[in-house]
């Protein structure tokens, strides 16, 4: 792991992969960090530069005040890249580090070459956004340690929970150690999504995919925004709910590979 300041903050951040190889560039959800993608990061290692970073009050980035919005997320990604000597790369994100990607291919499309958007949302409809001032309370009062139950709860099928308790406890490590004052911040930015209305404007070559089994990104919430997106792809990820890189790595890893392959 590696440090850098970018966009007025100190980023951790890690780059492996084959020198001189094309980049690609892993964004993490909220209540992870970096880990999430070990596995990806490894398949790709022999063909392509990747770059994970954790987002901004998340894992080893710095905690700065909130509230965030993904105006600031999105020029995070910029500002590092920039640090870093990036000018081009694909960007993989997942749940709230697939909004991020958003913005960048709706406002920094020149940046990224290619975009794969996993389990993520363009939108925070009534409902949507009073469910986040729950968590925010949640947060407050439990800690993160008392969010590790009630997030993997939702995140992850309870076949997958009883059947791979090292993914899941993995996870809750990733979930406790998030900076409680980074989690409310980002779960403000998740209130304030708006990006419904720009689908259309995307450009830069799409894959969107979610777990079938995701309570906040289905395959009936994503596959609109695949049909308002030009030319971009849907894949349904069966066996999983919303973290779906790790609830069905062999799926995930193939829908990425056979876009990337694409390229």
């Amino acid at each position: 792991m590696a440090k850098t300041r970018a966009n007025g903050i100190e980023f951790n951040y890690d780059i492996s992969g084959r020198e001189g190889a094309p980049w690609i560039t892993f964004s993490n959800s909220l209540g992870t960090n970096i880990h999430m993608w070990d596995e990806q990061a490894d398949l790709l290692a022999g063909d392509w530069r990747v770059l994970r970073y954790d987002q901004r009050g998340h894992g080893g980035t710095e905690v700065s005040p909130g509230p965030y919005d993904f105006e600031q997320l999105t020029a995070d990604v910029v500002a590092l890249w920039d640090a870093l000597g990036i000018r081009q790369s694909v960007f993989c994100g997942l749940s709230m580090g697939g909004i991020t990607g958003i913005g960048l291919v709706l406002n920094h499309a020149d940046r990224v070459r290619a975009f794969i958007g996993a389990d993520c949302r363009c939108d925070s409809p009534p409902g949507f956004r009073e469910a986040w001032d729950e968590r925010i309370a949640q947060a407050k009062e439990f800690g993160m340690e008392g969010m590790t139950d009630r997030t993997v709860n939702r995140w992850f099928t309870e076949r997958f929970r009883k059947a791979s308790p090292a993914v899941i406890d993995k996870v809750k490590q990733m979930i406790r150690t998030t900076p409680q004052a980074g989690f409310i911040a980002s779960c403000q930015a998740l209130q304030n999504i708006e990006y419904r209305a720009r689908l259309p404007e995307i450009t830069v070559p799409t894959m969107y995919c979610c777990g079938e089994e995701d309570g906040a990104a289905n395959p009936d919430y994503m596959r609109p925004m695949h049909e308002t997106t030009p030319g971009s792809k849907f894949e349904a990820i069966e066996d999983a709910g919303h973290i779906s890189n790790m609830e069905n790595p062999p799926r995930f890893n193939a829908i990425m590979t056979g876009f990337l392959e694409s390229l």
